[in-house]
């Protein structure tokens, strides 16, 4: 005999249901001065270099997350080479302007991280936060030279929203390469470096961070399915839909909070 399923009772959320967002992926508000700003994007970026380091993205030198200055936007924050970033709190980061040089904190200052970044937000005056390290899977997908599928739902978060950049010359040294970066991931989120890993890119250091991480996990997923056996992609209208429903910042926004809620309290110093 099968259960009966009785009505759940009146509750005071359900009397008086909360304020719907129009979308509940939408990201917040910006904060309401340039310095109250400014302390959010270098404590999330922080924390960003943090949780890289939990998710094993911390190999070398190699690797550097920054944020666009909410004041002067031709400067951004970034980490300071040979700092690790497991250790790295928000007194470590420097602030560099779009000639190279060091305004605040000491250095040094990675060089290939100026000419990456610096070109990626002249080019890109929508970016706020750009990632890039030299993680497992996504240089292991890079050699490949190709673009992701659309193999799972996580995946659909860069369906048709990630290039490909595969005239690799070497250490990047030179802002003329990371204009032609930049040329490559055009409007998009992140790019495929051939030979050398991968890039995001997003409108707060929250989606880049998450983004960087999804994306990682998406070439793994993909190495995965490959090394098994024939992977069946998911339908471009429907993977179309789905980046619609989460590869938006919003999404990221709320992923990369809750991480960063864990974090602080394990680790409170990462805001000193």
């Amino acid at each position: 005999m099968s259960a009966v399923l009785k009505p759940l009772p009146a509750t005071d959320l359900a009397r008086n249901p909360a304020p719907q967002r129009k979308d509940w992926f939408d990201a917040p508000s910006p904060r309401p001065t340039v310095q109250a700003e400014r302390r959010y994007r270098q404590e999330n970026l922080a924390v960003a270099f943090r949780l890289f380091a939990q998710q094993g993205f911390d190999y070398g030198l190699a690797g550097h997350i920054t944020a666009r200055d909410p004041e002067w936007t031709d400067h951004f924050w970034v980490n300071p080479l040979g700092v690790h970033f497991s250790q790295i709190k928000v007194s470590d980061l420097l602030l560099v302007n779009a000639a190279g040089e060091i305004v605040i904190g000491q250095g040094p200052l990675n060089r290939a991280a100026f000419a990456i970044h610096a070109a990626l937000y002249e080019t890109r005056p929508d970016i706020i936060a750009a990632a890039h390290t030299h993680s497992t899977y996504g240089k292991a997908w890079s050699a490949l030279g190709r673009k992701l599928d659309p193999l799972t739902q996580d995946s659909c978060i860069f369906y048709e929203d990630h290039a490909l950049f595969d005239d690799f010359t070497g250490v990047v040294l030179e802002t003329d390469e990371g204009f032609r970066i930049g040329k490559a991931l055009g409007a998009q989120k992140a790019v495929i470096l051939q030979n050398h890993g991968i890039l995001t890119a997003g409108p707060s250091v929250e989606a880049a961070a998450w983004w960087y991480i999804a994306l990682e996990n998406a070439c793994q997923a993909q190495l995965l399915a490959e090394a098994a056996g024939t992977p069946q992609p998911i339908r471009h209208e429907i993977a179309q839909h789905t980046h619609a429903q989460i590869g938006g910042p919003g999404g990221a926004q709320f992923a990369f909070r809750s991480m960063f809620d864990i974090l602080v309290r394990q680790q409170p110093e990462v805001l000193q």
